[in-house]
């Protein structure tokens, strides 16, 4: 509200002098300046004082005049750095020859308000009439502001009237907004590029939990968001924000210190003016304060107020960017000479003299009071000599901010010699060819845009289309060395004209607020390899716990986001950290159930042979003759197939033996079945031949037999053909049993043909039994439709539980539970059918007659 009323009352005026074509002050607002005539006069705005105090304004009278408080010692150096510059421009005759440049240097108070007034003043002119007819201007440019708040105030002000606006200390990227501030330039590095550099230092040192104070104006509230914008891209999260300002009353500083203690962020950056955040410092070292690494902006990194030994407890270890040092040497003998004498009545000169000499000045003509450091006793005579003083104002060694303000007089210097002089004769000497009464503030402001020149430092300056020189930071870190805190470079920070950037750190020189090791900022610490990230829920990024790595899935990194998937082949490790290659697994020939089984399928398939032999030792006998030689000689054969037929299923599978092991199985099964079930139907017709009128031996004899099973042995046949043409067995890999393994089996390719081909065994078998059973009273010493009945039994029970442990078999289990299957089958057969004929022949060769055989039957007829 202040400000608009400022500004509609000095528009007012200005219109209303302007409408009677006379320049006329009606008032001023008796500012402390200093001031030096000359033919052109450059402005200057600097916080000499650093907070102004509060003014009640109740809008009936004339509000007093400001008062400020807190003489800055660095602001005043600043303004010597000006004055010294200008100087040696008059004394430099290839610049602006035979031209005196004067100064107008007024205060600001670090305080936006104030900095209006200081504008308007210089806007305004020294004199209460002007005798120029019409509005000429004052002054064709001004070196302002150390405020971001401030500059923008001032170029919002003046930029209507294009003068141009050159600062030294405001960074705020938002003054690069050409459209919005067209007449400002500075010599400092816009926060566009500190806020690059400061996040390429916290990714550099791995830190991504942070804390961040910002000042209550557009240079920490930009700031910040700059700084945020680029650490999001790292991944890095900001744990608070808290803001602070020198106008705070101390319960507002109370809670950001609570902030501060109660977070669990070890790294906090300040991005706030010196002035605003030293009360915050002061509080921090009173509550003692310690263990945290703080990261400064280039507004407090070099600041001499806070670089003292009892802040340093708190904020030792301090690491941050400051604009390039240059030492200016007879800069020194200029501050010395400063004496109130040489600036008679000046108030800035007075407060300086007190605080450095620690006593009260008193002046013939005294200006306007300050409240500043004025608690001496001792009165001070004037004789006191500075060079008698250690001071740090007089180190001209490291000069930063004041080596601005020098470039940004010497800019404005060459663009008014620029527009001023040019080259005339066949000698290209230099002569005047503009008018300095004539001088316009856009003609000023274009040939700043254009300045170009190096300096006598060997330092190239210029703008860029923004109003923004070259960024260049060095990297300082607070330390202290006997008892003085000293601003130690670490490294720097360089940008090139392509647009990349060069961060080079000597981390071996670091002092850290943990001494010499990196402090650690993290939320959640990393991830071990093996487990990942899970975000916390309502937390940041930063803040998660760790989750250990489903089966299959690793993180070989620390900090892992997401678990990876193995290949197929592979699977996870115990600690889930890498992939190991999977276990492959089958029946294997060498493992204990692959030689069991193999050794029983042998002694099957000698046994069968042995009874083969036995059969055809004895294939005269009647026992042999009677059991039907044929059928027993190929029942023997698809027994010996039978028994062969698991060494098939044994083994690494391949295409072919898929192929064979399904169907030499289901093919000899059946031809096994057939004989069964031929001579089941042969024993039936056999005795029922016995009875009168029966004629059907005759209609079943060994052709008969033969079709019966050549043709149930050729369904089973043709199912297997039409089985391997359409949809053949294959190996396949079956990763679904088992993680850690791969089981190697012979997928059937077609489940229906797999389990036709078995219930067609199942068929054969089920219609021999129920001959058999029904066959089961023929005659007692030679009873086979018994042996058959109690062997299809068998053979069906085993099938019929077969299935269900088939399908609830894992891995080769699943392939020794059809062996077991075709083993148990194939060995009731041939014990039940031919054990009891072999042991007759072999144990009880007085049975082996025909009169035995046909015994039975006689009596049983009779």
């Amino acid at each position: 509200m202040d400000v608009c009323v400022l500004m509609f009352s000095v528009w007012y005026f200005s219109f209303q002098v302007c409408a009677e074509w006379t320049c006329r002050i009606l008032g001023n607002f008796g500012m402390p300046a200093l001031f030096k005539n000359g033919d052109v006069i450059i402005g200057g705005i600097f916080p000499v004082f650093n907070k102004q105090e509060h003014i009640y304004t109740p809008f009936q009278t004339e509000p007093p005049k400001a008062s400020c408080v807190g003489f800055d010692l660095r602001a005043f150096r600043w303004t010597q750095g000006m004055i010294f510059a200008l100087e040696e421009i008059n004394s430099d005759y290839s610049l602006l020859p035979n031209i005196t440049l004067g100064y107008q240097i007024v205060d600001s108070c670090a305080s936006p308000t104030q900095t209006l007034r200081a504008a308007f003043t210089l806007i305004n002119g020294q004199e209460e009439i002007q005798s120029d007819s019409g509005c000429n201007i004052s002054m064709p440019a001004v070196i302002a502001e150390s405020g971001s708040s401030q500059s923008i105030a001032i170029a919002r002000t003046i930029g209507p009237f294009t003068m141009p606006l050159v600062s030294y200390f405001s960074t705020c990227s938002c003054l690069s907004n050409k459209k919005e501030f067209p007449t400002f330039f500075r010599t400092i590095p816009s926060d566009f590029y500190q806020a690059k550099a400061l996040a390429l230092l916290v990714k550099r040192f791995g830190w991504s939990w942070i804390g961040a104070i910002e000042s209550e104006n557009d240079y920490g509230r930009f700031g910040v968001q700059s700084f945020t914008e680029e650490v999001q891209k790292y991944g890095v999260c900001i744990a608070f924000t808290e803001t602070i300002l020198r106008t705070y009353p101390r319960h507002k500083i109370l809670k950001v210190v609570d902030t501060i203690k109660e977070s669990t962020a070890k790294i906090i950056l300040a991005f706030v003016p010196e002035g605003d955040l030293y009360p915050l410092m002061q509080e921090i070292t009173r509550q003692n304060i310690t263990g945290i690494q703080w990261i400064a902006s280039e507004a407090w990194v070099t600041a001499a107020r806070p670089s003292t030994e009892e802040i340093f407890k708190s904020f030792g270890g301090t690491i941050g960017f400051a604009t390039r040092k240059m030492a200016i040497p007879k800069f020194k003998e200029f501050l010395l000479n400063i004496h109130p004498s040489v600036y008679p009545g000046s108030s800035f000169v007075k407060e300086f003299w007190e605080n450095i000499f620690g006593c009260s000045l008193l002046l013939k003509e005294e200006p306007p009071k300050h409240n500043g450091t004025q608690g001496s006793t001792k009165t001070c005579t004037g004789k006191e000599r500075l060079d008698a003083i250690e001071n740090a104002f007089f180190d001209v060694s490291q000069l930063r901010v004041t080596y601005n303000v020098y470039k940004a007089v010497y800019a404005v210097a060459h663009a008014l010699h620029d527009l001023l002089f040019c080259e005339k004769g066949e000698n290209s000497t230099i002569k005047l060819c503009g008018d300095i009464a004539g001088l316009k503030h856009w003609q000023v402001t274009e040939h700043l845009k254009k300045v170009s020149f190096v300096n006598c430092f060997g330092e190239a300056v210029y703008f860029d289309e923004n109003g923004d020189p070259p960024a260049a930071y060095d990297i300082i870190n607070w330390q202290l060395n006997k008892g003085v805190v000293s601003h130690v470079t670490v490294g720097h920070f360089d940008t090139s004209p392509d647009g990349g950037s060069q961060l080079v750190i000597d981390e071996d020189s670091i002092v850290w607020s943990t001494g010499r090791e990196v402090p650690k900022a993290v939320c959640s610490e990393s991830c071990p390899p093996g487990t990942r990230r899970a975000a916390r829920k309502g937390q940041p990024i930063c803040c998660f716990d760790c989750i250990p790595c489903a089966d299959g899935t690793i993180a070989n990194t620390t900090g892992a986001a997401e678990c990876i998937h193995c290949p197929q082949d592979y699977w996870s490790n115990d600690g889930k950290h890498s992939c190991i290659l999977r276990d492959i697994e089958f029946l294997s020939y060498y493992d204990a159930m692959g030689i069991t089984l193999t050794t029983v399928s042998l002694f099957g398939l000698c046994l069968t042979v042995a009874t083969i032999s036995v059969f055809f030792s004895f294939r005269s006998t009647p026992i042999v003759k009677a059991n039907n030689s044929e059928l027993s000689s190929l029942l023997l054969s698809s027994l010996l197939l039978c028994f062969l037929c698991p060494l098939t299923f044994i083994g690494q599978p391949t295409a072919w033996s898929c192929m064979l092991r399904h169907t030499a199985f289901g093919i000899t099964f059946a031809l096994c079945i057939s004989c069964v079930l031929g001579k089941t139907i042969v024993v039936v017709t056999a005795f029922r031949a016995t009875l009168p009128s029966n004629n059907m031996t005759k209609n079943f004899g060994p052709v008969q037999q033969r079709i019966i099973v050549c043709s149930c042995t050729a369904v089973q046949v043709v199912i297997c053909v039409l089985w391997l043409s359409l949809k053949p067995p294959f190996p396949d890999k079956n990763f679904k049993l088992s993680n850690k393994k791969i089981i190697l089996e012979c997928n059937t390719g077609s489940e229906i043909a797999f389990y036709a081909a078995l219930g067609y065994i199942g068929l054969l078998a089920a219609t021999c039994l129920v001959l058999a059973f029904l066959a089961r009273k023929l005659p007692d010493n030679f009873n086979e439709a018994k042996l058959i009945t109690f062997s299809m039994l068998i053979f069906c029970a085993v099938w019929v539980t077969f299935i269900p442990a088939y399908v609830s078999s894992p891995g080769k289990y699943t392939v020794a539970v059809e062996i077991f299957a075709i083993l148990s089958s194939t060995f009731s057969l041939l014990l039940c059918i031919f054990a009891p004929k072999c042991y007759i022949i072999l144990l009880k060769p007085e049975k082996n007659t025909r009169k035995h055989i046909m015994g039975s039957m006689h009596s049983k007829r009779l």
